[in-house]
């Protein structure tokens, strides 16, 4: 496994004359006052709260089995059997029809 770094993360910032604007800097790298994108003069920096996502419970699910199965597969020792085909359905009246 190869190391990337530290990671990036999304800073806001306020402008008096513009409002509030998004920067990306690297973890731990951010800096207290930034320029303002449409004006150029200091913006202050605001805190907000995290992006934090939840993983939907099937796509969880599915992850924990996939990492489950990476370090021991199950193993399959006979190939599995056919499915017998469902009966064909009948009206209920029609064995009541006559027959030529």
């Amino acid at each position: 496994m190869t190391s990337r770094g530290p990671g990036v993360a999304t800073y806001e910032y306020r402008c008096a004359g513009h409002g509030d604007f998004a920067v990306r800097y690297p973890i731990g790298e951010a800096v207290a006052v930034a320029p303002c994108p449409a004006c150029g003069s200091d913006a202050v920096r605001v805190f907000s709260a995290p992006l934090l996502t939840r993983t939907s419970r099937p796509l969880a699910a599915a992850i924990e089995r996939s990492e489950r199965s990476a370090e021991a597969p199950e193993v399959v020792s006979a190939v599995p059997g056919r499915r017998r085909a469902a009966p064909p359905r009948v009206a209920p009246g029609r064995p009541r029809l006559p027959r030529p």
